[in-house]
């Protein structure tokens, strides 16, 4: 028995047994009872940090505690790369923002798939893409035409520096928790869907 735990060769060979064998794939199977773990989806910043590594180990635990209980259980993963932070970060970089966000998905795909987390890799999608965003077009629409979407004038938290709109979670002191730009106060007309339509996503 080795007195040192080789990570990169031990890891890498079963990742790599994972990967061919799609260990993590996920089926139809009516003899099973289902489930779904799925944890917030990143913003592909370019880096995974410890408090990504926290969260989806995790999910990754409870993926795989149920799994082995007999579950079918489908555990996706995603990337939150749709609006302004991208095209802001794009500038920043000098770059255009679908290159900017491509990459740092693959890069942080790559750093995802080292920590061998159990991710079915064949249901990966990017809010970025036309296919998804899409759908969020067409169900607006929909709560359009239904009334149950309007426009409101409200006060709104507003960075300058990264010219959005904050929540009120994204202001630590006053400042904007990405660039610690002081932040406005603006009236400004927003799109909002009325309490009753998130009923209809239960």
């Amino acid at each position: 028995m080795q007195e040192r735990y080789e990570h990169k060769i031990i890891e890498e060979k079963w990742q790599k047994v994972w990967g061919d064998e799609k260990a993590f794939k996920v089926t139809e199977d009516k003899t099973k009872k289902k489930y779904y773990v799925l944890e917030m989806f990143p913003y592909p910043s370019g880096k995974i940090h410890m408090g990504h590594v926290r969260n989806y180990s995790i999910g990754d635990v409870a993926a795989r505690f149920l799994s082995m209980k007999g579950h079918n259980v489908f555990h996706p993963m995603g990337w939150d790369s749709f609006g302004m932070p991208a095209e802001n970060a794009a500038i920043q970089h000098n770059t255009h923002p679908a290159k900017w966000t491509y990459e740092n998905i693959s890069h942080m795909k790559t750093q995802l798939k080292r920590l061998g987390l159990a991710y079915d890799w064949d249901r990966e999608i990017a809010t970025c893409t036309p296919e998804y965003y899409r759908w969020n077009q067409w169900l607006f629409l929909k709560f359009y035409e239904k009334g149950l979407a309007y426009q409101k004038q409200s006060a709104v938290n507003w960075c300058p520096q990264c010219v959005t709109v904050l929540a009120n979670e994204q202001v630590e002191g006053g400042l904007c928790w990405r660039c610690d730009s002081s932040v406005e106060q603006k009236n400004l007309k927003d799109n909002r869907l009325c309490r009753r339509a998130s009923g209809l996503l239960r």
